[in-house]
């Protein structure tokens, strides 16, 4: 979990802000399309939908924009049908990956993410390859800096008492646990009591992580990077572990 917290603090500092903003909107799109085609518009009864809109919010998406898309995945207007795949292999030093795209045509799609990572020392695997090396949970980041007044035993109460598994108390924050079908329900309670939560999304957390040094720790970022600025990817997985250190001398190249 620390190296997923870390990896999001790298992309903090490396992002270029236009770039990556028009690609967050079109990825959002994406998912509260398909989130609503595969459970309806209604985001009550609808989770997935719930924390899609959720990111929409984030990324301050017009509302027009978040309306045509839950229309398009009812059928209401006419769309672009994408498929829901995860790809799974391997990056530099071992570290296993997994990537979630939608996509318009999956034969485009596999080819072009071989390709990324092919050329970045990577390798594509079967699927199952590696996803038993994760678990889907609800994960939120609750920063110190932001937060100086909270206490773990604090959050511990408000988030175990709307449904967490787990906190985590780490060098400069909290990390929080939950089921994917709690997850709204614990962020809503805990920034009901006007705790700033930086980091929060469904995603696919590591069961064990694999420790990348030296040149391979550059590859790899590098390998994430491309991947993620594909049109289709939606969401990167890895299992590596960097220092400190080794991230600073990385980003200094």
């Amino acid at each position: 979990m620390s190296g997923h917290n870390k990896w999001a603090k790298v992309k903090h500092v490396k992002a270029k802000m236009d770039a990556i903003k028009g690609r967050q909107f079109t990825k959002v799109i994406k998912e509260i399309t398909i989130a609503a085609r595969e459970g309806g518009g209604d985001a009550d009864s609808n989770p997935r939908l719930r924390t899609a809109l959720l990111a929409a919010k984030e990324c301050n998406m017009p509302k027009d924009n978040i309306e045509r898309a839950v229309k398009k995945g009812t059928g209401e207007l006419e769309g672009v049908n994408y498929e829901d795949v995860c790809y799974e292999g391997y990056a530099p030093g071992g570290v296993a990956l997994m990537v979630r795209c939608l996509t318009d045509n999956t034969n485009r799609t596999v080819s072009e993410i071989n390709k990324i990572l092919s050329k970045s020392g990577g390798n594509m695997g079967v699927p199952g390859c590696v996803s038993f090396m994760f678990e889907t949970k609800g994960y939120m980041f609750v920063p110190r800096e932001s937060n100086p007044s909270i206490t773990e035993d604090n959050l511990m109460e408000i988030a175990l008492d709307a449904g967490a598994d787990d906190i985590k108390t780490i060098e400069d924050g909290f990390e929080i646990t939950t089921e994917p079908s709690s997850f709204t329900d614990v962020r809503q309670a805990i920034e009901g009591k006007g705790i700033k939560v930086e980091e929060a999304k469904v995603t696919n957390l590591p069961k064990t992580t694999v420790k990348v040094t030296g040149a391979d720790v550059g590859k790899l970022l590098k390998l994430i990077d491309n991947l993620e600025e594909h049109d289709d990817v939606q969401d990167v997985y890895a299992n590596h572990e960097i220092s400190d250190e080794e991230m600073e001398a990385a980003l200094a190249e």
